[in-house]
């Protein structure tokens, strides 16, 4: 397991509020593409459990559009920007494991080597007290997506430097086939303009944390 150079901090934030509250909290983890949130939030969830504390990581990312959806709707080079996402599902899932259901709720994820969402991977059993849950857009404030934050009990930012982003993001282009010019491109530009849109958002976090080059 990577222990990110975060996860101190991140560790400090949640750990009291475990310790103060009763029932579920939903732990928001949110900053630009390739910051590091998704490694972050597993790891975050993995100390917690080893720590005798329930939970699980959940990514907004689940809720992708189907690339064939985003050819339908004339999206596909647009993927990762809000309207890319179906975010009044993302918001019903936050709805429904807030309000700690006496079953199992499933929720999807996201599989880089096929670039698509899996639905119903991610079992949150009963149990769970702590929902860590990341993604890019949790603290934006456009409809839908301005519904999310009120359903986090404690929202973080997690940022990066700029070459260290860049970089992850031209390998991840990298690794879905795409020429070193066409990565790049890529990276310069539709993920660009959501970080851009994302830094916007940052003032809406409790806390913000710094990843280490």
């Amino acid at each position: 397991m990577i222990r990110p150079q975060a996860l101190p901090s991140a560790l400090a934030a949640v750990r009291p509020m475990v310790v103060e509250r009763a029932g579920r909290l939903i732990v928001g983890l949110a900053g630009p593409p390739a910051a590091g949130k998704s490694t972050l939030a597993t790891a975050l969830a993995a100390a917690l459990n080893d720590g005798g504390t329930a939970a699980v990581a959940v990514p907004m990312d689940g809720f992708h559009l189907a690339n064939a959806e985003l050819n339908r709707l004339g999206l596909a080079d647009r993927k990762g920007a809000p309207e890319t996402f179906d975010a009044t599902g993302y918001v019903n899932l936050l709805r429904r494991l807030r309000a700690g259901e006496p079953s199992t709720v499933y929720a999807p994820t996201f599989n880089r080597q096929i670039n698509e969402s899996i639905g119903s991977a991610i079992p949150v059993a009963p149990d769970v007290r702590v929902v860590v849950t990341e993604g890019n857009y949790l603290l934006l404030d456009t409809p839908p997506w301005h519904e999310v934050r009120p359903l986090l009990d404690l929202a973080l930012y997690l940022d990066a430097p700029h070459s260290t982003r860049h970089s992850a993001l031209v390998r991840r282009q990298l690794t879905r086939g795409l020429s070193r010019d066409a990565a790049h491109a890529w990276a310069g530009g539709s993920d660009a303009a959501n970080a851009k849109l994302i830094e916007s958002t940052r003032d809406r976090a409790d806390e913000i944390l710094i990843r280490g080059a």
